[in-house]
């Protein structure tokens, strides 16, 4: 097992699909509002991204985050991205961080700050990265990885596993099994 984060590396949490999004109202680091599940949705798809700063796993596939949103995101999916760390014991992950990093890598999507981490609970979050795609009715329809690239593996990001799940839903197909579960550092709940 891999130590990146200073601890052994966490999976996606496996629950059923079919769950309807929660709503929340948290603050975009990058537009500075607060902004809700109704103003961010997408037409066909949303993909919530719980991310961080800090993570390797998460600094591994950044540019892929930025090449996936940009090439979806004309296509009605929307891409939120979510840091729920507890940033009392990782600065590195406050929202003014937070909203440098959105910057330096030209985010196209809202970097949203779950300060009190209610957010991340309501979504089954465990890692960073971890993903959930909501289909048109906001009813999660996939969790699970990026791609099979790690920090450690010799593989490039691709967004492949999303990719082939954004393709599905555009063209009204089934979703490509199995959904392999994304494996990160753990988010950092507060004590």
């Amino acid at each position: 097992m891999r130590y990146l984060c200073g601890m052994a590396a966490t999976e996606t949490i496996l629950i059923p699909l079919g769950f309807h999004a929660p709503d929340f109202s948290l603050y975009d680091v990058v537009s500075r509002e607060t902004r809700s599940l109704a103003d961010l949705r997408g037409k066909h798809a949303t993909v919530f991204m719980f991310i961080c700063n800090h993570c390797p796993f998460v600094k591994h596939i950044n540019a892929e985050l930025v090449r996936l949103a940009n090439d979806y995101s004309p296509q009605g999916i929307a891409f939120i991205a979510i840091s729920s760390n507890d940033v009392e014991k990782y600065p590195q992950d406050s929202p003014e961080q937070m909203a440098a990093l959105a910057e330096t890598l030209a985010y196209p999507f809202p970097y949203l700050y779950d300060e009190t981490q209610d957010i991340a609970r309501a979504y089954f979050a465990a890692c960073t990265p971890d993903f959930s795609i909501f289909d048109a009715d906001l009813r999660c329809v996939y969790r699970g990885q990026l791609d099979a690239s790690r920090p450690s593996n010799q593989i490039a990001p691709s967004g492949s596993d999303i990719r082939a799940a954004l393709d599905a839903i555009l063209q009204q197909k089934p979703i490509p099994e199995p959904q392999r579960p994304s494996i990160g550092c753990n988010i950092k709940w507060r004590n």
